[in-house]
């Protein structure tokens, strides 16, 4: 089996990639993989069974191409919404604001500045929930580590891939805060 499956081996206590991430979901994320779910489960399972179903009716299955990639759509599906379900009774939902809303916590929206005076929004949100076009970044990032806590006016160091860069908080604004 030469080649197949080989990589590199990484030490596991020293491998970023094991370290344990957050069960935090805030409660629209939660409703999202909510309404995936209940998508996979009630539209598209049944859909992609009636294909395989007709497919495997007109015959040969061992040459059938609609059996062989219905069959394949269809094992990715249960896969992911066997995921959903076991990730949905892990996942801890946070649907409050926190006791202090002039500090950095998990679901706050942040506005940074930069030494160079660009601005900077984002968002810190749960593992599930990242979203780059929206810069919602996940609370285990480096940059949510270092400005949970933190409140308007301080500054923050954070290492990027550039080396370390300088921010100031300038606005924290929460979901669901008038």
């Amino acid at each position: 089996m030469k080649g197949r499956n080989m990589t590199r081996w990484r030490d596991p206590a020293k491998d970023p990639r094991q370290a344990p991430k957050s069960n935090l979901i805030t409660a629209e994320g939660a409703a999202r993989l909510r309404n995936i779910l209940d998508h996979l489960t009630r539209v598209k399972r049944p859909e992609i069974s009636a294909k395989v179903g007709e497919a495997a009716a007109q015959g040969d299955r061992s040459e059938n191409a609609d059996y062989t990639y219905n069959k394949k759509e269809l094992n990715r599906v249960i896969a992911r919404i066997r995921y959903l379900t076991l990730r949905l009774d892990e996942l801890q939902v946070v649907d409050r604001l926190p006791a202090n809303t002039d500090k950095v916590f998990f679901g706050a929206f942040v506005d940074l500045e930069d030494e160079k005076g660009e601005a900077l929004s984002i968002r810190i949100v749960g593992h599930d929930e990242i979203d780059t076009q929206k810069r919602w970044i996940s609370i285990d990032a480096p940059m949510a580590k270092a400005l949970l806590g933190k409140e308007v006016d301080d500054d923050v160091t954070v290492l990027t891939p550039n080396g370390e860069t300088l921010y100031t908080i300038t606005a924290i604004r929460y979901a669901g805060k008038a």
